[in-house]
């Protein structure tokens, strides 16, 4: 059954509230000034036009949408103004009441055991202008978040902390003028971030492991076929932790890999391998990606105790390494206990961001495509994997202003 929003229901929330399994609720054109919440599974809640069915927090709500039920779609609209989230996916519950974020940014639900939601869909949502992240997948699994735009994230545009395994594809988004484009905290295992366009932020991806999460530490992340440049943009919010000009961050993070990517343009490092404070950073393997025109391209570093093992490059295109000549003295395949070297580069000083609420309206973007006449979406219980093999670099013509990098 199909839901119209006002026609058959006054309020975006009042239509999900009568919603059943396998329904539509379908948005006409308006702000609503509303936190939608869908709390039964298998609801797909869809906007007639994603630029002008706008979900609009007016900075006095938490949240947009928080999904609580599997199997759920949000497509085609744009959240924006909230304090915490555009859109939120979690199986938790104190998350989902909106509880207060930890220090860093994610969630610290205390002594609430896991819970995953299971299979979710989040597919041509504009989020912009939130106060925490633009799109957050939190304890949930078997999801992908697709053909989104996300800007103006105070802490990141799109984010996926706290699953294990994950089964969550991010592919071909656009994400900008945020502190930082994409970040994964504590997430791996069939976590694939794939043909994304992260662009034009003060840092373009983060993956790593944080204390205030569960599931330590990350690891088994694929990170391909990414177009990460230019990653200095002061119209942002500051970073939390005062990084700027660098593409890819490895804190902590292990076994991860990190394929074809176009890395390009980032003033202080293309990709930087570093350890929280006492969670090393084990067996990443950078292969095949093309640097060009970063400060240093590849930088390791571990000012704390915690070093790095077993972390190994092949098949790259690059012109700098810190510490020097890594392309050879840490050639891949590389044992799990071989010491990482480590160095130091003049890295430069981040500048003073802007409040979220100051970033740049975003441009229209590509709608759902027969948004009017298309039925419900069904949800795959396990989305379907990306075949590496299949993942191309992107092309340097991409690097230009507003190029959209598409995955096979």
């Amino acid at each position: 059954m199909t839901i119209r929003v006002p026609g058959d229901a006054p309020t975006i929330s009042a239509a999900v509230s009568l919603a059943r399994p396998g329904d539509l609720v379908l948005v006409a054109p308006g702000v609503y000034h509303e936190s939608v919440k869908v709390s039964t599974p298998r609801v797909t809640l869809r906007g007639e036009s994603r630029d002008k069915v706008v979900i609009d927090g007016r900075l006095q709500q938490p949240n947009g949408v928080v999904v609580a039920a599997p199997g759920v779609a949000v497509e085609n609209l744009t959240v924006r103004n909230n304090t915490q989230n555009g859109v939120l996916v979690t199986g938790s519950a104190k998350a989902a009441a909106a509880g207060l974020p930890g220090r860093s940014g994610g969630y610290d639900t205390g002594d609430e055991p896991v819970t995953f939601l299971k299979s979710f869909l989040v597919s041509h949502v504009t989020a912009t202008r939130n106060g925490l992240y633009g799109i957050y997948a939190f304890s949930a699994q078997n999801g992908v978040i697709e053909h989104s735009y996300a800007s103006g994230g105070a802490d990141s545009g799109i984010y996926v902390g706290q699953c294990k395994p994950c089964r969550i594809v991010v592919r071909d988004n656009i994400s900008e003028l945020n502190a930082v484009g994409y970040e994964g905290t504590n997430a791996g295992g069939d976590m694939y971030v794939v043909g994304n366009r992260l662009v034009g932020n003060r840092v373009g991806l983060t993956t790593g492991s944080d204390h205030q999460e569960k599931l330590l530490p990350q690891q088994d992340a694929v990170i391909a076929g990414n177009l990460i440049a230019v990653n200095q943009q002061r119209a942002t919010p500051q970073q939390a932790d005062g990084g700027w000009g660098i593409g890819i961050g490895v804190d902590g993070g292990s076994s991860n890999r990190f394929v074809r990517n176009r890395i390009a343009d980032n003033s202080n490092a293309g990709l930087v391998i570093t350890a929280t404070a006492d969670i090393p950073a084990v067996g990443n393997q950078i292969t095949d990606n093309t640097f060009t025109g970063n400060g240093v391209d590849i930088g390791w570093t571990f000012p704390t105790a915690a070093r790095g093992r077993g972390n190994c490059l092949r098949g790259n295109d690059l012109r700098s390494t810190v510490p020097a000549r890594l392309a050879t003295t840490a050639s891949c395949p590389l044992s799990a206990t071989t010491l990482s070297p480590a160095g130091r580069w003049a890295m430069p000083t981040a500048p003073g961001g802007i409040p979220f609420t100051e970033v740049a309206a975003p441009a229209p973007q590509p709608q759902f495509p027969h948004a009017l006449t298309t039925g419900a979406t069904t949800v795959p219980a396990v989305p379907d994997l990306p075949d590496l093999a299949g993942v191309p670099l992107p092309s340097a013509s991409l690097l230009a202003a507003g190029a959209r990098v598409r995955t096979p």
